[in-house]
């Protein structure tokens, strides 16, 4: 082999690595420098912005025995085992109705689009004008008409408030969960289902049979996305509640900004991030394994 052939191959072999490097790069540059950047903080006594002396693990003692912030993790938890399940269930049954070729698909499948295409803040400001007070649309046609709500507004009962964030984030991804699995139903193979109604397959054995085990992979990436995503949950709540009344309604991102805003207690904020990241990457590892080894969805 001449030199030349040697520095065609040796460039060939590294050609794919210099196409992922921009991305490489990129994320190098905005995710990991700022993450061990944030460790180093977690360890450290911090004045205001200052990083001052090694402060061990002081930080992570503060945060451990602070109640709020087991709190606000509990808040979360609850923002995603009431969403998330709901949000999968329900677009898997409108994927499926629109998979059958219901009457109104064309115009269904364009406004579905519209709540995962609306911002945060977009969707913050409609329900807060829709369960405004008394006055509010919804509160006023339904909530205050029937006498759920007493004296009080959606937003400053500690109970109603999480219902009602609960129920922003479903009005909210539902459509983006049925418009992805409308997807995936879209792009499964047509042979097995001629193979199984020449058996005589009723529509649930099909279903158990063939598009659950078929669709498993999708399901499990996109339910792992929602939890990812729900568990980030900001916007709403800093511009409906503001994690209130009281802390009923402090998710865990905002703990994490009050720390930093209102207390400028960076290194508290720091040590929250590296555990909340940990805890997640930690579930996130047991949720690959479960649905690997019991679903064999990877």
């Amino acid at each position: 082999m001449g030199p030349r052939a040697a520095v065609g191959r040796a460039g060939g072999a590294l050609y794919p690595y210099l196409l992922l490097l921009p991305a490489l790069a990129t994320l190098v540059a905005v995710a990991l420098v700022p993450f061990l950047y944030t460790v180093m903080i977690s360890f450290r006594k911090m004045s205001y912005t200052v990083p001052g002396p090694f402060a061990g693990v002081e930080n992570y003692a503060r945060l451990v025995t602070d109640h709020l912030f087991w709190n606000a993790m509990g808040i979360t938890a609850l923002i995603i085992a009431g969403a998330v399940p709901f949000e999968f269930l329900a677009g898997l049954g409108i994927a499926l109705l629109l998979h059958e070729r219901i009457a109104g698909r064309r115009l269904l499948l364009p406004a579905l689009f519209v709540p995962a295409i609306l911002s945060p803040v977009v969707v913050a400001m409609i329900w807060k004008i829709l369960l405004a007070g008394s006055w509010g649309f919804l509160s006023y046609t339904i909530l205050d008409r029937f006498g759920l709500l007493g004296q009080t507004s959606v937003f400053g009962s500690p109970t109603w408030a999480l219902v009602a964030l609960i129920a922003i984030d479903v009005w909210e991804w539902t459509p983006f969960m049925a418009l992805a699995l409308f997807a995936g139903l879209q792009g499964l193979p047509v042979n097995p289902y001629v193979a199984a109604a020449v058996d005589g397959a009723t529509p649930f054995q099909t279903f158990r049979r063939l598009t659950w085990p078929m669709l498993t992979p999708l399901m499990c990436v996109l339910v792992l996305l929602r939890v990812i995503d729900a568990f980030k949950i900001f916007d709403t709540v800093f511009l409906l509640t503001g994690g209130g009344p009281g802390v009923a309604t402090e998710t865990v991102s905002l703990y994490v900004y009050k720390r930093v805003f209102d207390f400028w207690d960076l290194g508290k904020a720091s040590a929250a991030a590296v555990v909340v990241f940990l805890m997640f990457f930690g579930l996130a590892n047991i949720f690959y394994k479960v649905a690997q080894r019991w679903l064999r969805a990877f």
